[in-house]
């Protein structure tokens, strides 16, 4: 077991120190509820267009507590939904122009993080993708086809010997790499924004959690913002509001990081590159090459808890522990003597329909963006350049990207919502199981599981 688990997470090296909490009743011109990248983003981007703006960010523990400060650092291009579903809705024009502009979003991240001297660790290494069944080398094939298809350039095909020049990993069938994507240290990320964002004179109040989230207020145990502009930002946390349960469900990511590797250890995997890594199984892990050059490696061993439940500031159950470490030592055997150092969890939302949201009701002035479906790193930043426009009443691209007022349906109310969550991933980890028997296609449990769900294939 490791030495640590919990505390947050790896990222924070010690809990930082905090700001003050909300010194009583205030008045704004926008307020702002969660400090993590996406109401970070978008007080950044207000403020930028607006100086005479009075902004005021609320933060129910530390800025980057949630996901932003938890998650797999991987600033990509991934699209937080299924592109197919949203052309049908929207055209597929849209849906080019969301892919786009995501492409776009990796460099504004790293542009934006050097003007400001924050020091993510960044480096653009791309991602590297990868099979190790035949089944999962037929996914990947199709998957790197519909990259080409959304016209994301850079797409390259890899055998097995052409990952094995990159990474030396066990068992692998093929892979394919794509350039939209670095690797970074997302609490430096975060707290850097923080920092900027206070800065240009926005008032970042942490220790304030939210009550009651209405058109004009915010209610606080510390005091009351009033503001004709509110904007949610609360992610896999808005489960906790007021008549918000089942608007995005909390889906529940682990994540382990090794001690970290000696120089002749790291000779012998390669990963020089800092590419993120991950596959395409259908209980999938994603990993990175650390600041620290350790190895942080996560997946979704307990993806759920009833009654949608947050986890307590990131421990996660030894059994997922367990689970992780056994993927990092069947992918890297070489690593099997490097101590765990840390296990950590949290929290992303996901709709009912898979597809993320960026909403501004000018009638109300209430806002929100979020359900990124674990592709916020990079969405976080285009969804708050797209809210500065909504409620700036900019005309511009951004407000006519697919996800610009998607609505999506709430989740079933409880035990259906436990049982249909917990037994989509039993599925999906029976059709691993299939899979690895030798199966060439994909097993018909995750087809029926994926269909059940409303997920994206």
């Amino acid at each position: 077991m490791p030495t640590t688990n919990g505390r947050v997470s790896h990222w924070f090296d010690e809990p930082p120190p905090s700001r003050p909490a909300l010194p009583g009743d205030r008045d704004a011109d926008v307020c702002i509820v969660g400090a993590g990248y996406t109401g970070l983003w978008t007080a950044y981007y207000l403020k930028k267009a607006d100086p005479a703006l009075r902004i005021s960010v609320l933060e129910a523990r530390f800025a980057g507590f949630g996901a932003s400060g938890r998650n797999g650092g991987w600033l990509s291009g991934l699209v937080p939904g299924d592109r197919n579903r949203m052309a049908e809705q929207y055209g597929r024009q849209r849906v080019l122009d969301w892919q786009r502009a995501l492409n776009d979003s990796v460099d504004e991240v790293i542009d934006v993080a050097a003007a400001e001297g924050i020091d993510a660790g960044i480096v653009k290494g791309g991602t590297l993708h990868i099979a190790r069944t035949p089944a999962q080398a037929g996914r990947l094939a199709a998957e790197a086809d519909e990259e080409l298809a959304w016209k994301v350039d850079g797409i390259a095909r890899l055998s097995k010997a052409e990952v094995a020049e990159r990474i030396r990993l066990d068992g692998v069938v093929s892979g394919y790499h794509n350039p939209h994507c670095a690797r970074i240290q997302p609490a430096r990320l975060v707290r850097g924004l923080a920092d900027a964002v206070e800065r240009l004179g926005v008032d970042v109040y942490e220790q304030t959690p939210a009550v009651t989230i209405e058109s004009g207020r915010v209610t606080t145990p510390h005091g009351t913002v009033t503001a004709p502009v509110v904007l949610r930002a609360t992610e896999g946390f808005t489960a906790t509001l007021p008549g918000l349960r089942r608007r995005w469900l909390p889906m529940n990511s682990s994540m382990i990081v090794t001690e970290p590797l000696s120089a002749a250890l790291w000779e012998t995997i390669g990963w020089d590159d800092r590419a993120t890594l991950g596959d395409t199984a259908h209980g999938f892990f994603y990993a990175q090459r650390t600041v620290d050059d350790r190895i942080a490696i996560g997946g979704r061993s307990v993806p759920y808890r009833f009654g949608s439940r947050i986890d307590r500031d990131g421990q996660v159950p030894p059994r997922t522990i367990t689970h992780l470490t056994r993927v990092l030592h069947s992918v890297l055997p070489q690593v099997r003597d490097v101590p765990i150092a840390h296990g950590w969890c949290g929290v992303l939302a996901v709709p009912r329909d898979w597809e993320s949201t960026v909403t501004f009701d000018r009638a109300t002035g209430v806002g929100w963006a979020g359900g990124y479906v674990g592709h916020g790193v990079t969405a976080t930043n285009l969804a708050g350049r797209t809210l500065t426009d909504l409620v700036l009443d900019r005309r511009g691209p951004l407000a006519e990207l697919p996800w610009v007022g998607h609505r999506s349906r709430d989740w079933e109310p409880e035990p259906l919502r436990w049982l249909g969550v917990r037994g989509m991933y039993t599925a999906y980890k029976a059709a691993d199981w299939h899979e690895s028997r030798g199966r060439a296609t994909t097993s018909p449990i995750a087809v029926v599981a994926d269909k059940i769900a409303g997920r994206p294939h």
